[in-house]
């Protein structure tokens, strides 16, 4: 079995499906998204959306668009904080892109005050300006594997052997996924591709040039993805992304050059690590007016999770912000 046959069927089967039936995100969950560990993220990716709206002279329709939204949590936050936006939340129309009917029913709880559209896929959005956050929604769709032999290449694949799930290798030949990457590897090299990522990217992008708006893609990943990066999650500890399917997380590193190839004709902007971006949207202001009205054990977790967002050895680094906006329009804040 292909690996992202293998991945699809362990995030997303209807009833023994990670995403379908685990408690992902939290401290009871697997792990924990930055929306999850502080309000500051999703307030501050709002207002960098909604000042990408004001610069685009404020289109009195659009769409406010998350990819993956977990539990909603982001997205309310970004609600809350856009209030004080003139016109914003009038003019918007809030739409999730969800595939989980059990994250579903979250984001509808999290998000009970306000008028929410749910659609399964990004070409089911609204024809019309669109702004959009993916946070670590690419790294978790699903991907394959090759290994460089000679002038050509083995797919790594999902084989069961004694009751037991195994690694193996289809055999040698050309591939049209990777041949492009003969130039820049040597024998034995592990390439990752995601099939899905680009089509995505495309369709997002198509919209975002054709109508305007702007999108943040923000996920662990660098510039161009080299070497095995596929793991699972569990117990916020790595796990053996065979061992137990359906029970674990499975992600892997973003190529996000591969997502800026996919972004024409809209632009794209240089990745940015997520503690820079942060700063350049103030987080560090949002921060010490939080902590104005703070006790010492609220303020301790404060100043943790302030760290945690932005620190180089934290998640500072290996997360990365990349924009995508309109030939017409300026980048949006952050970049």
């Amino acid at each position: 079995m292909r690996l992202d046959r293998y991945m699809q069927i362990c995030l997303l089967h209807p009833t023994k499906g990670y995403y379908t039936t685990q408690p992902p995100f939290g401290a009871e969950g697997d792990f924990i998204t930055a929306p999850e560990i502080s309000q500051m993220f999703g307030e501050l990716l709002g207002l960098c959306l909604a000042q990408a709206w004001l610069s685009q002279e404020a289109p009195a329709r659009f769409t406010l668009a998350e990819l993956g939204p977990g539990r909603g949590t982001l997205m309310a936050d970004a609600l809350r904080a856009c209030r004080g936006v003139p016109g914003f939340l009038e003019a918007a129309e809030v739409v999730l892109v969800e595939a989980s009917p059990a994250l579903k029913a979250q984001q509808r709880e999290t998000l009970a005050p306000y008028d929410v559209t749910w659609v399964g896929d990004v070409e089911d959005l609204p024809q019309q300006p669109l702004f959009a956050v993916a946070n670590e929604f690419f790294d978790a769709l699903p991907l394959r594997q090759f290994i460089r032999e000679g002038e050509g290449w083995r797919e790594r694949l999902v084989g069961v052997e004694d009751d037991a799930l195994i690694w193996g290798l289809g055999a040698v030949g050309p591939q049209a996924e990777v041949d492009h990457r003969l130039e820049s590897t040597t024998e034995g090299t592990l390439v990752e591709v995601c099939p899905t990522a680009g089509p995505v990217m495309r369709s997002l992008a198509a919209r975002i040039a054709a109508y305007g708006g702007a999108g943040l893609v923000v996920d662990y990943g660098d510039w161009r993805r080299q070497g095995g990066s596929f793991q699972a999650v569990k117990d916020h500890a790595h796990a053996d992304p065979l061992a137990e399917p359906g029970r674990a997380d499975l992600t892997a590193h973003v190529d996000f050059e591969a997502l800026a190839q996919a972004a024409a004709p809209a632009l794209y902007t240089p990745v940015v690590p997520q503690g820079v971006f942060l700063e350049r949207l103030g987080i560090t202001d949002r921060a010490q007016k939080l902590a104005a009205g703070m006790t010492a054990e609220a303020l301790e977790a404060h100043v943790k999770a302030h760290r945690r967002l932005t620190h180089p050895e934290e998640m500072g680094n290996l997360f990365k912000v990349m924009g995508v906006y309109p030939p017409h329009a300026a980048p949006p804040p952050g970049f």
